[in-house]
């Protein structure tokens, strides 16, 4: 497909497509002939091309006007695989977005839906997201991408939520449990697209969640679905997706689907037929995607942050260290010995376990951190590593990972250096474990882990040394796909420590003054 003279687009059609193209497309016309295919020109406009993707359906080659005419705004230039996203989805009422986490797709979506807006083609926006996200992906990017949008995050109570779904903003993102806490008011405010992240939250046509989105969606609304492991689970997966966007390329019902991909071979077993693949693809469209290894211009280490939110019982436990740290503050000269003993305090518990007086170790309901990494680990396919400071918050985590039935490791402080050795060859060399957890102090040094291209950092470690050993263990030679680094934070201590960490502020020379700014809060 080429664009003449940037105004039109001259290409070879099938000859049904080519009819269809004929009769709908005004502004186009047949202009050779190619055995029985045709050679077409039509005009290169937003109804045209938009017509155009309607007709040739799963074809990513259409051209959007957006390319020609969209200035880009924002703090940063977008990608070559950021435009040519944006592209895809300005000229479909509904597709899905499968680019791989840490390829910058929320950019893409934002670009795609402010020149949508220019046109006056959508007026607002609803964005449904995990909690994780809402505010350091979301809000800021819009910020960031479009700083002439407005954006509100509708969370908390629902007389808050229903006040800024009902209020003026551009941009509204939500959580997915909140849409059904205010469906009437989204129905109400007529948003003209809705954008799905880490859309695998749908894929079952059997949840409430899924039944009120649905119930949400009119027959005008644009929706795009993002995520980048569609189906990574089963073909059965991609049931719930394509019910959304595309119902007429699955069966009306989900057991239909599901003998259509899978094969029982007992009673309580079932594995993906040889064809399932084939029908998980076709039924997922239209789709773009882009690998982190496609992306041949972005940054080989790209950072992101996840916001979980802290528990009643862990923000009770919190204040009231602070409030003993304020008494014992009270007057007394204050050591970087004593700021990183209490310091480290506060992490452990918005990390999920601590120490008591008497060593016995305190477990905390930190299942909000718990659902951000299962979120992380659905979003990539390849194998991932998990940074954990604290030796009892280890037990935590590979609890929860075993309950996922997810093949993972563990290198600490009582794994010797031969097993670590057998670990880590394990890791970097046969299927499984597909996660790591490490403990930083025992692996911080000269190991390689570059079969993973995420890392995780469930709270910050105490030095910028250590947390730079740490993500060097993915990032070093012989590492082939682009990176993805991962905070997960809760607490404002944890907030502070990623700055400082991210700035290569030393924290040992920083920890007094980050004790105070804590304590003073």
């Amino acid at each position: 497909m080429k664009i003449v003279d940037n105004t039109a687009l001259r290409f070879t059609a099938h000859p049904e497509d080519a009819e269809l193209i004929l009769k709908h497309v005004e502004k186009s016309k047949a202009v050779a002939n190619f055995g029985a295919h045709k050679e077409l020109l039509v005009y290169w406009g937003q109804e045209e091309t938009s017509m155009l993707a309607k007709v040739l359906g799963s074809d990513a080659s259409i051209p959007s006007p957006l390319l020609r005419d969209y200035k880009w705004p924002g703090t940063h230039t977008p990608f070559a695989h950021q435009k040519d996203t944006a592209s895809f989805l300005s000229i479909r009422n509904r597709a899905f977005c499968f680019n791989e986490a840490g390829t910058g797709k929320t950019s893409s979506v934002i670009w795609a839906a402010d020149y949508l807006m220019n046109l006056g083609l959508v007026k607002r926006v609803l964005v449904i997201c995990p909690l994780s996200i809402m505010y350091p992906a979301w809000q800021a990017e819009v910020f960031i991408a479009a700083m002439h949008r407005t954006c509100a995050v509708a969370h908390g109570s629902r007389e808050r939520r229903a006040k800024i779904i009902n209020g003026e903003y551009e941009f509204v993102v939500i959580n997915f449990d909140g849409v059904g806490v205010v469906r009437e008011e989204i129905e109400a405010a007529n948003f003209d697209l809705i954008v799905v992240d880490e859309a695998n939250a749908y894929k079952s046509t059997s949840t409430k969640r899924w039944k009120t989105l649905a119930r949400t969606i009119k027959p005008t609304t644009r929706i795009w679905m993002l995520t980048g492991t569609p189906a990574s689970q089963s073909p059965v997966d991609a049931y719930g997706l394509a019910k959304m966007i595309s119902p007429e390329r699955v069966p009306r019902f989900a057991t239909a689907w599901r003998d259509k991909v899978m094969q029982s071979i007992s009673r309580f077993k079932w594995i993906p037929k040889v064809t399932s693949k084939n029908d998980v693809f076709s039924a997922l469209q239209p789709a773009i995607r882009y690998t982190k290894k496609e992306c041949l211009d972005l940054p080989d280490l790209v950072y992101q942050t996840r916001e979980v939110a802290l528990t009643t019982q862990v923000a009770s436990y919190y204040k009231k260290l602070k409030e003993h740290m304020m008494i014992q503050a009270a007057g007394e000269q204050i050591s970087a010995v004593n700021a990183a003993a209490n310091l480290s305090k506060l992490l452990q518990i918005s990390g999920g376990a601590v120490y008591t007086d008497n060593h016995d170790v305190v477990e905390f309901d930190v299942s909000p951190r718990l659902a951000a990494l299962k979120e992380v680990l659905d979003e990539t396919l390849h194998k991932v590593v998990i940074f954990v400071p604290y030796l009892h918050t280890i037990n935590v985590i590979t609890r929860f990972l075993d309950s996922l039935k997810e093949s993972n490791s563990v290198i600490k402080g009582d794994v010797s250096a031969r097993e670590r050795g057998a670990i880590t060859k394990r890791f970097q060399t046969e299927e499984h474990p597909r996660i790591l957890v490490i403990q930083p102090q025992s692996a911080s040094h000269g190991i390689t882990l570059t079969a993973a291209d995420t890392l995780v950092f469930w709270s910050p470690v105490m030095s910028v040394e250590t947390y730079l050993q740490c993500i060097g263990r993915i990032d070093r030679i012989g590492q082939v796909n682009k990176m993805t680094v991962v905070h997960l934070q809760g607490s404002e201590v944890e907030k502070r420590m990623y700055m400082m960490l991210r700035g290569k502020v030393d924290s040992h020379l920083k920890l007094v003054d980050l004790y105070k700014q804590e304590i003073g809060s």
